[in-house]
């Protein structure tokens, strides 16, 4: 599948637009990450306890999001962008973009 964050894809012309497709995921950082974490704020630095866990929302994000695409009978998405939100000590991440068929030019 082809996923691009511009409204084009070079080589191909869009065919036929299925719509809007995400893929959701909201994770809850564990007590062990929360107190390394904290640990780590008060020296500075990256906290890598929620860059890993970011980096992994991301990812399972975009594969729901191809799953979607995939199920609506598209071959690419167009106009992908990731969002993300919290609540409390739960974190968001949506993937969304514009599924479409696309075809060689």
């Amino acid at each position: 599948m082809l996923v691009v964050t511009t409204e084009n894809i070079p080589g191909y012309r869009i065919v036929e637009v299925k719509g809007t497709t995400f893929g959701l995921i909201v994770r809850a950082r564990g007590i062990g990450g929360d107190i390394m974490a904290g640990l780590r704020s008060v020296v500075g630095g990256e906290i890598k306890e929620y860059t890993v866990l970011l980096e992994d929302a991301r990812k399972q994000a975009l594969d729901r999001m191809i799953k979607n695409a995939n199920a609506m009978g598209a071959n690419a998405v167009v106009m992908f962008r990731f969002d993300s939100g919290s609540m409390g000590n739960m974190g968001e991440v949506v993937a969304y973009g514009t599924a479409v068929v696309v075809e060689p030019v």
